[in-house]
């Protein structure tokens, strides 16, 4: 069974209701069609319900056992109106511009998660990342004691010796531009989490990546890494963790070994973190096209409810995907 199937086979046990703020677009309502034929999750469509019904049939999708809700319609409407006023009274948030925002189906969705109507959600489809982040951290907000968002990407990669029968986990390669050393320490937890809930990496190992392997180069940007590992170490002092690392040193058991003698991280590494947002996004693409990996997400990680985040150029099985690990972890 590979990976995505054991994924599935996880959704199927939770069977957690995930919504889809798209609701008449075309590869979610396929996409739609296979989780409610699969029983992967109980999805909801956001729209209003005769257009979501002929668009469904346009595209030759059966949605039959699906949930649609129209905002307008719906019975927790005003309700939802008056406790986002409420969250955003200090940002000057007004009832009139609070009706109008939760007729927008993303800022809806982001309601429904926060309240307990959905466990998830999955947007993105023709939704930047901004747009589906935006709502979501002002609803929804990130996790307690995580200040920022980051997005992983799991890597299968084949024939490898390296990560955990070459499937490794990469952050963060979508979110955060330019983290700070707190917030690698916090990429640094959630994406062994994402390890464990979704890879099945029953001991995740995080490598903190640079230029420099403890202390061979000297520079602001190695000194960053270097507190991050600290930080991490402190706070999830359970956490086999450490750097700054080079990547032939958190990967290569012999190099690890030579560079950074006495480290239980060096050379065991399944879980890599980036120093940045350029050197992440790079990093994964490389892999992708040069090993022939498969690259799954990104997964947003942080959030206090699971939200994920789809390319503009999904596919429809990319949306089951998502779909399956948003309820895995939900």
């Amino acid at each position: 069974m590979t990976l995505l199937e054991q994924i599935k086979e996880k959704a199927r046990e939770k069977f957690k209701t995930i919504v889809l703020p798209e609701g008449t677009e075309e590869r979610t309502l396929q996409a739609v069609e296979i989780l409610i034929r699969e029983k992967i999750a109980h999805p909801i469509l956001i729209g209003e319900v005769e257009a979501v019904k002929a668009k469904a049939k346009e595209v030759g999708a059966d949605i039959t056992g699906a949930e649609i809700v129209d905002p307008i319609k719906a019975d927790y409407y005003n309700d939802f109106v008056e406790k986002f006023v409420e969250m955003r009274k200090a940002k000057g948030m007004t009832t009139e511009k609070a009706q109008q925002l939760m007729l927008d189906p993303l800022y809806f969705a982001s309601m429904m998660v926060k309240f307990g109507k959905a466990d998830g959600e999955v947007a993105g489809a023709i939704n930047t990342t901004g747009n589906v982040l935006r709502p979501a951290l002002q609803i929804i907000k990130t996790a307690p004691g995580i200040s920022a968002v980051s997005g992983a990407f799991i890597m299968i990669v084949p024939n490898s010796e390296y990560g955990d029968k070459g499937i490794m986990v990469f952050a963060d390669c979508a979110v955060t531009p330019n983290p700070t050393a707190e917030q690698l320490a916090e990429f640094a937890f959630a994406s062994a989490e994402t390890a464990r809930e979704l890879c099945g990496i029953k001991e995740p190992v995080v490598g903190m990546l640079s230029f420099s392997t403890k202390g061979s180069a000297s520079h602001e940007m190695v000194d960053k890494v270097a507190q991050a590992a600290e930080i991490a170490k402190t706070r999830w002092p359970e956490l086999p963790i450490d750097g700054e690392f080079q990547a032939d040193a958190a990967l290569v058991l012999k190099v690890g070994q030579s560079k950074a003698p006495g480290s239980a991280a060096a050379g065991k590494c399944n879980v890599l973190v980036f120093p940045d947002l350029q050197s992440g996004n790079i990093g994964y693409k490389l892999v992708q096209r040069l090993a022939n990996a498969e690259a799954i997400g990104p997964i947003l990680q942080g959030m206090d409810k699971p939200v994920n985040d789809l390319s503009r150029g999904c596919s429809v099985e990319d949306v089951v995907n998502v779909v399956a690990m948003t309820a895995v972890r939900a």
